[in-house]
């Protein structure tokens, strides 16, 4: 039997599998205990968070055999069908690929005509955005009174691009990011059951690599099983995601607070030759700005990110004023965006570096030498 890569084989079945999204699962698992089923949805959110895997849930619950329920069987032939793909009444469109007024009168034409086993007949539209302006005209037409029979389940990444018209004419749902914790309890719990061992770091590392995302938390899982040869270690993990090492953000950011362009260069140096993400570099120097600002403005909040630096962010934060913190941390944010501009991404954020020690404030290279 071929390999079936663990997005695919772990895409959930039941709403209770889905990570994350309550506020958008408690809605729909009491519109179905009550009833009240409406006949357009509209789910919204990143890619990768669900929305495409909610509404198949959705179809599997309204046509399940067994009756209209928060908990289909997953047993009768409308839910197997569901699961394969193959189910003649959920009809599923990539509006990405079908754009054309045409290719939607095409597919509405059937609209009139009875389900052929089911109790409904849906239409699954993904990206919706991506559709014409006069396919929305001839889709609303049909939104606006649809058959009894008939249900609309919506995705998009990009609700702003669509009609107000087509908007209002649907329950809509945003599905929001996940964070790290969720992410990691879940890539957690599919080890466990996958007979595979993994580091408690290496998986807080694939959750925050992942970016809010689970699909490409378990693809970035699939490449850190084959990078480990079946294991799953903080090195490997580090080495293929290109991570950086606690202490090169902390110390580059010593070394510009002191003013020391030689040791800037040498450490820019070290972590090229280590193979390490020079963007990321920025981006973690930039959190360490923002933890060092908060700290500075708001000592009551705490925080354990950066438990094993805190005594040496606590020392910047009593050298650094908070307008340099801000000066700081505008310029790597400007550098980071201009990076795509510059020759090459060394370059890029040398330069960044080079500027903020160009404007290093009299009083900090004078005061204290870290």
């Amino acid at each position: 039997m071929s390999y079936q890569v663990l997005a695919r084989k772990w895409r959930p079945q039941t709403f209770s599998d889905v990570v994350g999204q309550q506020h958008v699962l408690i809605a729909l698992v009491n519109a179905l205990s009550m009833g009240r089923i409406h006949h357009a949805y509209l789910f919204s959110g990143n890619s990768g968070i669900g929305k495409t895997t909610i509404a198949r849930l959705l179809a599997k619950a309204l046509n399940c055999q067994t009756s209209i329920t928060a908990n289909p069987c997953g047993q009768c032939d409308q839910c197997h069908d569901i699961v394969e793909g193959c189910c003649v009444d959920l009809i599923e469109i990539d509006a990405a690929s079908r754009t054309k007024v045409e290719d939607i009168r095409d597919l509405l034409d059937n609209v009139q005509y009875t389900p052929s086993s089911g109790r409904f007949k849906i239409y699954l539209i993904d990206e919706v955005h991506m559709l014409s302006r006069h396919s929305f005209n001839v889709l609303l037409k049909t939104l606006e009174e649809p058959p009894s029979h008939v249900k609309f389940l919506l995705a998009t990444t990009d609700p702003k691009k669509l009609p107000i018209t087509i908007l209002s004419r649907c329950l809509q749902f945003h599905l929001t990011i996940l964070n790290p914790d969720q992410i990691c309890g879940a890539l957690h719990h599919i080890l466990c059951v996958e007979d595979i061992s993994a580091d408690t770091g290496a998986l807080q590392l694939l959750a925050c690599a992942a970016d809010g995302n689970m699909r490409d938390a378990l693809s970035l899982t699939d490449q850190a099983i084959v990078m480990g040869k079946g294991q799953i270690t903080i090195d490997s993990v580090k080495y293929m995601l290109g991570s950086l090492d606690e202490e090169q953000p902390i110390n580059l950011l010593e070394a510009l607070v002191n003013a020391d362009g030689v040791r800037v260069m040498e450490l820019v140096q070290k972590s090229v030759l280590c193979g390490s993400d020079l963007e990321m570099l920025l981006t973690e120097m930039l959190k360490l700005l923002h933890r060092i600002a908060v700290m500075q403005l708001l000592p009551s909040i705490m925080s354990n990110d950066f438990a094993v630096i805190a005594t040496r962010l606590q020392k910047l934060a009593g050298i650094l004023t908070p307008s340099d913190v801000q000066l700081y941390y505008q310029m790597m944010l400007v550098g980071r965006k201009e990076l795509p501009f510059a020759p090459n991404r060394r370059m890029g954020v040398e330069i960044t570096l080079l500027r903020i020690l160009a404007f290093q404030p009299k009083d900090i290279v004078t005061g204290l030498q870290l």
